[in-house]
């Protein structure tokens, strides 16, 4: 067997670089590069590498990205071994414009992360809508092209391609943002709910948040050398959040400089956050996001809701199984355990977004694309709708019961009846089994066994089911909670408990479907934080994000409650304070209790199906 497995990872590696060579291969044979900087209204120029196809007897369409991570290689006779959103693309035929964006790599200028949108400028202002507007304004005027540009873009190019629809160029004509970074305090990246999300946040703002020292082809410093490969001990031995600062990053990072001293709701996070100025949008927009997505989640969902909400009927959404950015590559048939039964990412590539730019950039149209392309996990099929959330969801309370159990039951008993734990910041509960340094993606769909086991997490499981039970919209969590201290994290997980089945690799497999964190100073407010008062039932109701899954007759569902994910998110110190100012004398042992009875009746608001529009 293991000579096998050998056999067939050197096969896959031989016949993945045998592809990347073709592709090169055919990029070279077919594709042009040359580089130019575009100037702004502002007079600052934008480094732009473009590929231009070498049949000069039609004109094409523009496909364009911007990204703060380099359009490299850099220099003409250097050609990326992929262009496009993928291959397919190339091999259709366009013109692919890549761009440093302002103040990143080559291009002049200064950097702001997620830079703010400017209303109402003033002559010479400039935000990332003037730069995409001056950009494509100078292409379609320079190149001989069809006149019609489409963007795209994955992660924070996503937010970039998100910025193009606002005030948009008249010629940009189709724009997909792709798992778009939207709000890096209620749900992207940075925070969820509030909370610190201290893994991701410090291995990526320890290099990417630098200030560059000049324009040219390098970053400007690596990521921290850790120095082992345990991530659990490293951040818990690195105590405070303070310590980071002090004993890691010097003060260098300028991003994690501005997460320190933003620690609330402020103008510094609201004037970041753009759907409310997704209005009147004028291209067609495809929105891309995958469940399994460790990063943005949210931005997907919160992207389409407000173009949606703003009466944009042109709109097209797929969300499928996958984590950040992997439907840009590979079959997307399987992740660990999880078998998909068909090439999702295949798919999608081919038949929905190569589709959607054929369409609006080419006027080629081979079948109509579906407003909602929605992948279900459970039942692995893809469900294609009118709109999102599903019409036909109806918000079904699942409550905890006494004992352990859950159910669709509403508890009865008028005594007051709760579970308790205490949690231990000196011993949080991590957020995965393996040992790792690297956040990754497997934590989303991971087996909770090791969680279950420990005397800090409330495991709530219902009864067998005993007919399927489908979910197709946006969770809630809501908590009847108190504490001894007089702040506290909530994470409540959702999950899918697989059957005993000799042999199956998911057998008596607790996989997590949803999870979700609440810092309870927020509770009422992200702006004005307020202390939890010691032993008072409080009510704590947050967003849990969105989901699609069957819950398999035979199968049962699970909830846990814990309140520590470390080092996922940061360690609460379950003290009313400034946790980027905390102290280690400010980390508290308390006890919490969360309570199920007739006046308190905590539960998980679900999206129930009763009718399957398909």
């Amino acid at each position: 067997m293991k000579h096998f497995l050998v056999g067939l990872f050197v096969c896959c590696a031989t016949l993945l670089f045998a592809q990347q060579t073709n592709d090169a291969e055919y990029i070279k044979n077919n594709y042009s590069k040359r580089e130019v900087y575009i100037p702004m209204r502002d007079g600052t120029k934008l480094f732009t590498a473009i590929y231009e196809p070498k049949d000069r007897s039609k004109s094409y369409p523009i496909m364009m990205i911007r990204t703060p991570y380099s359009v490299a290689p850099y220099g003409e006779d250097k050609l990326r071994p992929s262009i496009g959103p993928n291959m397919e693309f190339a091999k259709d035929g366009y013109i692919f414009v890549y761009q440093d964006v302002r103040g990143k790599y080559k291009s002049e200028g200064h950097f702001i992360a997620n830079r703010p949108y400017i209303p109402n400028k003033k002559k010479g202002q400039t935000d990332e809508t003037t730069d995409t507007y001056d950009t494509i304004d100078w292409l379609v005027k320079q190149l001989k092209s069809n006149k019609k540009v489409g963007v795209w873009g994955v992660s924070s190019p996503g937010f970039y391609a998100s910025m193009s629809l606002i005030d948009a160029h008249p010629n940009l004509k189709a724009v997909s943002p792709q798992a778009p970074v939207t709000d890096w305090f209620l749900g992207d990246d940075r925070h969820h709910n509030g909370a610190f999300m201290l893994m991701g946040s410090f291995s990526f703002l320890s290099s990417f948040g630098k200030m560059r020292d000049s324009v040219g082809t390098t970053h400007p410093g690596g990521f921290y050398a850790y120095n082992t490969s345990d991530g659990y001990d490293f951040y818990l031995k690195s105590g405070p959040l303070k310590n980071f600062n002090k004993n890691y990053l010097q003060g260098k990072s300028i991003l994690w400089n501005e997460m320190m001293n933003n620690p609330d709701y402020n103008a510094y996070w609201e004037e970041r956050s753009y759907t409310k100025y997704l209005k009147q949008v004028k291209p067609e927009v495809l929105v891309v996001g995958g469940w399994f997505d460790q990063e943005d989640l949210y931005g997907p969902l919160k992207t389409y809701e407000a173009l949606a909400k703003s009466g944009k009927n042109k709109l097209s959404f797929v969300m499928g199984p996958w984590y950040h950015g992997s439907w840009t590559r590979g079959e997307g048939r399987s992740l660990g355990d999880l078998d998909f039964a068909s090439n999702t990412s295949n798919y999608y590539r081919e038949d929905l977004e190569l589709a959607f730019f054929k369409k609006h950039l080419k006027n080629e149209e081979s079948k109509p694309l579906a407003p909602v392309s929605i992948f279900v996990t459970g039942s692995n099929e893809w469900n294609y709708l009118s709109e999102w959330p599903s019409k036909e969801q109806v918000e079904t309370p699942l409550y905890l019961q006494a004992n352990g159990g859950l159910s669709f039951t509403k508890p009865e008993t008028a005594e007051t009846d709760f579970a308790e734990y205490t949690a231990d910041p000196s011993k949080p509960v991590p957020y995965t089994a393996e040992k790792t340094l690297m956040r990754g993606f497997k934590y989303m769909f991971e087996d909770q066994v090791f969680a279950s086991r420990r005397p800090d997490v409330l495991v709530f499981e219902s009864e067998v089911l005993t007919e399927d039970v489908k979910i197709m919209g946006n969770l809630q969590a809501n908590l009847f909670v108190s504490t001894t201290g007089t702040d506290a994290d909530y994470i409540v997980k959702l999950i899918d408990v697989h059957p005993f089945e000799k042999d199956k690799p998911l057998s008596d497999a607790q996989i997590l479907v949803r999870g979700e964190v609440m810092r309870a100073k927020y509770r009422n407010s992200f702006s004005h934080p307020e202390p939890m008062q010691p032993n008072q039932v409080t009510q704590v109701k947050f967003d849990m994000q969105d989901a699609a899954h069957v819950f398999k007759k035979g199968h049962k569902i699970m909830v846990q409650i814990q309140s520590s994910w470390f080092p996922l998110v940061d360690r609460n110190p379950q003290k009313f304070v400034n946790i980027y100012e905390a102290d280690e004398a400010d980390f508290e042992t308390h006890k919490h209790r969360v309570f199920f009875d007739r006046q308190h009746p905590s539960s998980i608001l679900l999206p129930l199906i009763k009718n399957n529009e398909k």
